[in-house]
This record gives structure tokens, C-alpha cells and sequence, in this order.
């Protein structure tokens, strides 16, 4: 009898175990491609054979159920990374969205992408081809070039946001409309012969973000012809700032750039580069961007640009900037680990 009991026993563990392993539904391959990724690299690096793991499959970030990206850009983080800590302490809320900026001609920086990953954040690669006219990308004047660097993108296997050539509707950028000779049908071509050529080398770990600047400057320059392709596309990025003598609510700096966008293609927002100018009215910005955000569905979260370029964003020294951001970062819609 006893023995009949514990056979009982021992087969209803074993389906217990099962039942839970099924209603748990693990993402094993996230698992496996996310910190195993990290695993793998550090023992190759001390002469380990790396085992071969699937591609990170980030499509849990696309519309993440667990709130919205608070993502921040900071000159020289990464390597730095303690600028990024500072910033969050200072703020109240740890950023799960890093900016990375590289030329076209630079490599790919995988140590830096590792960082911003173990750090708990998304890496926001954006890739500006100064040096490269759009229609030479597209004919292929680069593609060694942009091979290798797929290439890096794939052997990290770590989810990466990549924008290439932002704020292309605007003229201030080499790659922009009216500068070089440049057409939409050059961008359009350019962008999808590098989503072609990673596709080439397996890098599907890669959200890709297609990027205008607000149409408020450059009204007369439609986004349409410059969008590639909902296939070429995973989310719709929009850099915009707060400024004295601009649009500075969040309806009338964003809204209008979005219908515009809405008529042509339904992927998520997020916008990947704003801050507001300084002065006595900054603080009241910083709430409205965040209220904004948090209320609009579309939205999946934005990255703030704490630099100083066209004007003084850095809100470092800014107290009433920095109590109003951490007054708002407090919202529970902002914030979660990227894994």
C-alpha cells in the first residue's frame, strides 16, 4: 500500500510540475537570448566556445503592457554610466531607455549597448550618416560597411532601437530635405536597403524607429513620401522641444505631427527626443509633457534630451526642472525593467 502511495504521489508532482511549467508560458527564448546573451559573450571573451542561441526576439517591447519608456540621452553616458545613476537620483525614476549616438562611420559600440542593457534599459542607437549621402547608401556604396555592423548587431543579441538619419524632414542635417539634393525616394531607398541588409545578417533583435522631426518648423514638407513602409517600420519616433517662441503644449507641439502621421500608418509612438528651453516656464512644460504622455494611448513613452545643442536643455542645475520632473516621474504608468 505504501508503495502504491508514494508511486501516486510521485506522478502527481510530476504533473504538477508539468501544469505549472505550461501556465507559467516562460519565454524561453527571451531567456536565453536576453542574460544568456551577456553569459555567452563573457565566457567567449576568456576562451570558451560560444554556444549558438536564437535572436532575441524583442517584440514584448513593442507595445510593452508593463507602462511606458522614461528614457533620457546624456553626453558620454554610456561609458559613463554613473551619469545615467545621477540623473535617476536625482529625478526619482530609473530611465529604461538610453540614448547612443554614432556617425555612420563609427562601428558599432557593443560594450556600450551591454552597459545600457545590464543597466536595465533600452538601447536607442541613433545613427546619423553625415558623411554618407543617402543616395551612395542606397546603391550600395556601403554595404561592407553596414554588414559588419549588422553583423555586431546580431552577435550582441540584446534588443536595440535603431533610427537612422532622424529628423529628415527638416534642413539642418546633412542627409535632410532641400540640403545635398535630397529626395524622400532617397531616404525611403536608403532606409530600406539597411533594414534589407540586417535582415541579410539575421539582426532581427532591432526595433526599428522612423524618426521626423515635428512638421511645426516645415509645415510644407509632407511625411508620407519619406515614410518606408509599415514592413521597414516598428515604431514612429518624433523629436520635438518646448520652446519660448513655438509651439510649447504637448497638443500643439506633437498633435499635429501625429494626425498627419495617422493617416498613413497606425505603429506606436514614441517620442525619442525632447526637453523644453529654460526659463520660468520649463517646469510647467516638464508636467505637461509627462501629463501628455501618460494620457495618450498611442504613446508608448518618450526620452529626454538632458544636453546642452541648440539651446541649454540640461536641467541639472535647474531645481524647479529637476522638483517638477521628479514630481511627475512618480507616476506609476513610467518605468520598467527592459529584459
Amino acid at each position: 500500500m505504501k508503495t502504491r502511495h508514494l508511486i501516486i504521489g510521485a506522478v502527481l508532482i510530476a504533473l504538477a510540475a508539468i501544469e505549472y511549467a505550461v501556465v507559467a508560458n516562460l519565454n524561453v527564448t527571451r531567456m536565453l537570448a536576453g542574460d544568456a546573451a551577456i553569459r555567452q559573450q563573457n565566457s567567449a571573451a576568456v576562451g570558451a566556445g560560444p554556444s549558438v542561441l536564437p535572436v532575441y526576439d524583442p517584440t514584448h517591447l513593442l507595445r510593452p503592457e508593463d507602462g511606458k519608456y522614461l528614457g533620457v540621452a546624456i553626453d558620454g553616458a554610456p561609458p559613463k554610466m554613473q551619469l545615467i545613476e545621477t540623473f535617476a537620483k536625482k529625478t526619482g525614476k530609473k530611465p529604461n531607455v538610453v540614448t547612443l549616438y554614432l556617425s555612420f562611420d563609427d562601428g558599432f559600440a557593443a560594450d556600450e549597448v551591454r552597459q545600457i542593457y545590464e543597466y536595465g534599459a533600452l538601447p536607442a542607437v541613433r545613427w546619423e550618416p553625415f558623411d554618407a549621402k543617402l543616395s551612395d547608401i542606397a546603391a550600395g556604396r556601403y554595404d561592407d560597411y553596414i554588414k559588419e555592423f549588422a553583423a555586431g548587431v546580431r552577435k550582441v543579441n540584446l534588443p536595440i532601437m535603431l533610427t537612422f538619419a532622424h529628423e529628415m524632414n527638416g534642413n539642418w542635417y546633412s542627409w535632410g530635405m532641400r540640403r545635398e539634393g535630397n529626395k524622400a525616394a532617397h531616404f525611403v531607398a536608403a532606409w530600406k536597403h539597411l533594414h534589407g541588409l540586417f535582415a541579410e545578417a539575421d539582426a532581427t533583435n532591432v526595433i526599428w524607429a522612423w524618426t521626423p522631426n515635428v512638421i511645426n518648423p516645415m509645415p510644407e514638407v509632407k511625411l508620407k513620401p519619406l515614410y518606408p513602409g509599415d514592413r521597414y517600420v516598428d515604431w514612429i519616433g518624433i523629436d520635438g522641444y518646448y520652446t519660448h517662441h513655438g509651439a510649447n503644449t504637448y497638443a500643439a507641439l506633437f498633435g499635429p505631427t501625429m494626425k498627419q502621421i495617422r493617416g498613413f500608418t497606425d505603429k506606436p509612438f514614441l517620442i525619442v527626443e525632447t526637453a523644453a528651453e529654460p526659463g520660468s516656464l520649463r517646469s510647467r512644460w516638464i508636467a505637461d509633457l509627462f501629463t501628455g504622455v501618460a494620457k495618450d494611448p498611442e504613446v508608448i513613452g518618450f526620452v529626454f534630451f538632458n544636453n546642452d545643442g541648440s539651446a541649454k536643455w540640461n536641467i541639472d542645475r535647474d531645481e524647479a526642472a529637476i522638483r517638477a520632473f521628479r514630481q511627475q516621474a512618480k507616476n506609476a504608468t513610467y518605468g520598467f525593467p527592459v529584459r
